[in-house]
């Protein structure tokens, strides 16, 4: 159903004062789920523009993934959706009104022409946005975290096997050429046998100024039924939906883990080539901020492998940076791998190998083991027209969301999970498995 902005405030605006509830035709919550139609997709030539569908436009969307697919000239931003109908308004003004504006995702993709679509929503919404849209005959680019549980993560990777998808996690720091460097030094066996790796992060952050905002109406053209989607049902409030504060709540993303983790453990899960962990345990609390926030501002992790460890450690109230980088108040992030022979520390921007007493080795040229990226979403435009998957698939990023989401497993059971991979359980713990699947609010289910 393509709308009018007129056409959703009335829909919404209304009803959504009212109640927060009434959606699409004073319907959706009881409506359930469409099945989407098993396709192929249409064959994207080398000279062929490939159409692409933004699904959530309001801060991401809007900001960077209309002008990032944008700007190729072999891309027609074909459709844009959003549940508030302001942000489907000016996302569509600045395709200069050439893509079509949607509220209901599903309907975007029932829109034939769509080669691929790029999902910026809540993290809540992920793996049921992308699995119909991989049954619809969709490529789909994912923003991270690609999964918040364990079942998702691995019914993502399946349907994008089982329909021929192209697929890519928005880990866009992946592309980088200093994570490419940081590959190609872990490789090369300079640091000898690795026997753990430290990611960390910590920040002044006490939630950026999200207070105790108190809960209201919704805002006219927001259906707020609609955004939380499988979540649960709460009652609106501008510190969960303004400016990607969903970070902030663990119904939506659970902890920092899920919002940089992405980015910072990909680095080790990519340059060891690690599987699946096997027995994660996770500690944490809010212990320093104060807000309307619920998830965790000091947390750490461990997983473990049989010849290694690594762990994640999260501190929100002080910028500190171990070590890594230099000081200052911004946010501070790093990952240090512990070989037998030397030691290297990086992040986003350094690669700095150390020698067994500390002192900096120089720098010099390493095989290369991991080739250069043409850029993020280059790299996923290439692979619809090839048909070949690009480097941060769903099947790749498979090993490391497992072991991101279980770690919020961990921390919500209060206990060391040991983890069988191949039978994809939780070994002798039964309330454990009962969380590595998602419960999600009716009508929604785990598409399958």
């Amino acid at each position: 159903m393509e709308i009018t902005r007129r056409r959703l405030l009335k829909m919404t605006g209304e009803a959504a004062a009212a109640a927060g509830l009434l959606g699409r035709n004073n319907a959706w919550p009881q409506e359930a789920p469409r099945a989407q139609d098993s396709r192929k997709g249409r064959a994207v030539g080398e000279n062929d523009k490939i159409v692409v569908g933004i699904i959530g436009v309001g801060s991401r969307g809007y900001n960077t993934h209309i002008d990032w697919f944008g700007k190729h000239p072999d891309v027609e931003i074909g459709a844009v959706c959003d549940v508030h109908a302001p942000y489907v308004e000016r996302a569509v003004a600045k395709t200069g009104g050439k893509a079509r504006g949607y509220h209901d995702f599903r309907d975007l993709l029932a829109q034939k022409d769509i080669d691929a679509v790029v999902v910026c929503t809540p993290p809540q919404w992920h793996a049921i946005i992308s699995i119909l849209a991989c049954q619809a005959g969709k490529d789909v680019y994912c923003e991270k975290p690609m999964s918040r549980f364990p079942a998702e993560a691995r019914a993502m990777a399946e349907a994008a096997k089982k329909h021929g998808r192209i697929t890519q996690v928005g880990t866009q720091i992946h592309a980088t050429e200093n994570y490419h460097k940081c590959v190609d030094v872990v490789r090369s066996g300079a640091l000898g046998q690795i026997t753990a790796v430290r990611n960390f992060c910590s920040m002044n952050d006490d939630s950026e100024g999200l207070g105790m905002p108190p809960d209201t109406a919704p805002p006219e053209g927001l259906d707020w039924n609609m955004w939380l989607g499988p979540a649960p049902q709460v009652p609106f409030n501008i510190g969960r939906f303004r400016d990607g504060m969903h970070r902030y709540f663990k119904d939506y993303v659970d902890s920092w883990l899920h919002e940089l983790g992405p980015h910072i453990v990909d680095l080790p899960f990519w340059a060891l080539d690690l599987p699946q962990p096997t027995a994660v345990s996770a500690s944490g609390g809010r212990f320093a901020t104060n807000s309307i926030a619920d998830v965790p501002d000091t947390m750490d992790v461990i997983w473990e492998w049989p010849d290694k460890i690594m762990t994640w450690s999260l501190m929100q109230a002080s910028s500190f940076p171990f070590g890594v980088g230099g000081p200052g108040s911004g946010r501070k992030l790093g990952i240090v791998f512990h070989g037998k022979d030397a030691t290297l520390l990086a992040n986003y921007g350094l690669c700095q190998v150390l020698d067994k007493q500390g002192k900096p080795v120089e720098d010099k040229a390493y095989p290369v083991a991991a080739p250069p990226s043409p850029g993020h979403e280059r790299e996923f435009l290439d692979a619809v027209k090839s048909r070949k998957q690009p480097s941060c698939s769903f099947e790749a990023h498979l090993p490391l969301h497992v072991a991101l989401n279980l770690a919020h497993t961990a921390l919500q059971t209060g206990r060391k999970l040991h983890w069988d991979a191949e039978k994809f359980e939780v070994v002798g713990d039964k309330e454990a498995n009962r969380l590595i699947t998602p419960q999600y609010r009716a009508p929604w289910k785990l598409p399958t």
